[in-house]
């Protein structure tokens, strides 16, 4: 696969990567531990496909939800949904925000089932189920563990994730002085903003 999004890149590598002699046919995109890579980097095909496994299992839910008080519903999309909508998503949170926005639409749906209402019961046994941290929010958290694990703990195989810290230039109320500010790299691209060093060294 040529990572690219110039039309001209494939053609100009076409027959030319071979393997044992035998030209290797160019791929639009290649999965890789569950995650679909296409070649232009923007995880549309990816995306897709999860929110179409995952709105699967919305389906399934509302079928057994009868069955189910609030905490019960809550529990199965926990545990059979959600992990789905997050899937390796320190690798594709680069993705448009219209593609994430299909991800909401299906928590959004799921929490409908959730708070839809049970078979009558009396009022003392109600317990409101707590509202969930948006999937944005989940992959924020997640984005700044792994980050915290690179740049403070210094964990090893993390060490590629390292950003150099940012030096303050003057001293004012508004410069951060406690050495955890990093650089944030400079890219006029908003796809390259997204991914995960531009997002967490702004965070």
């Amino acid at each position: 696969m040529v990572v690219s999004r110039s039309p001209a890149a494939g053609p100009a590598v076409e027959g030319r990567l071979r393997f044992g002699g035998v030209p290797l046919l160019l791929q639009e995109a290649v999965k890789v531990l569950g995650v679909e890579v296409d070649r232009e980097l923007r995880f549309y095909g990816h995306i897709k496909h999860i929110a179409k496994k995952a709105s699967h299992r919305v389906s399934a839910l509302r079928g057994v939800a009868s069955f189910l008080d609030r905490g019960g519903k809550l529990l199965l999309y926990k545990a059979r949904i959600r992990p789905y909508l997050e899937y390796a998503a320190l690798s594709w949170m680069s993705c448009a925000a219209s593609h994430t926005r299909r991800l909401d639409s299906i928590q959004r749906r799921a929490l409908r089932l959730v708070d839809a209402a049970d078979p009558p019961d009396p009022p003392a046994q109600f317990e409101p189920v707590s509202p969930l941290d948006s999937l944005e929010h989940r992959r924020d958290v997640a984005a700044l563990v792994v980050f915290h694990k690179a740049q403070v703990q210094g964990v090893p195989h993390l060490t590629g994730l390292r950003q150099p810290p940012r030096i303050a230039t003057r001293s004012t109320r508004t410069v951060l002085t406690s050495g955890d500010a990093v650089e944030v790299p400079r890219s006029r691209a908003s796809q390259q903003q997204r991914t995960f060093v531009g997002r967490v060294s702004r965070m």
